[in-house]
């Protein structure tokens, strides 16, 4: 999955970004432990989902995307004539 793929830097910017958003909207400062907790929640329970749905999205445009193409295709076909 891609979270695994992440770099270091990447991460301790999400990581950056999710004590952010808790000082933000909360007003609370959270430490940097605290924020790598959530980050791993998040991507280990909510990442699957997230992840999922983009799967059936690409799927989805695929598939509309080989239904175009099949009928470019019946359109290039030479009509016998009798």
């Amino acid at each position: 999955m891609l979270m695994n793929k992440l770099s270091l830097e990447k991460k301790r910017q999400m990581i950056h970004d999710i004590q952010e958003f808790f000082l933000k909207e909360r007003g609370e400062e959270i430490g940097e432990f605290a924020a790598e907790i959530c980050f791993e929640f998040i991507k280990d329970r909510l990442g699957p989902v997230f992840y999922n749905e983009g799967v059936r999205d690409a799927r989805e445009a695929a598939e509309q995307r080989m239904q175009m193409l099949e009928e470019d295709l019946y359109s290039l076909e030479k009509r016998l004539t009798d």
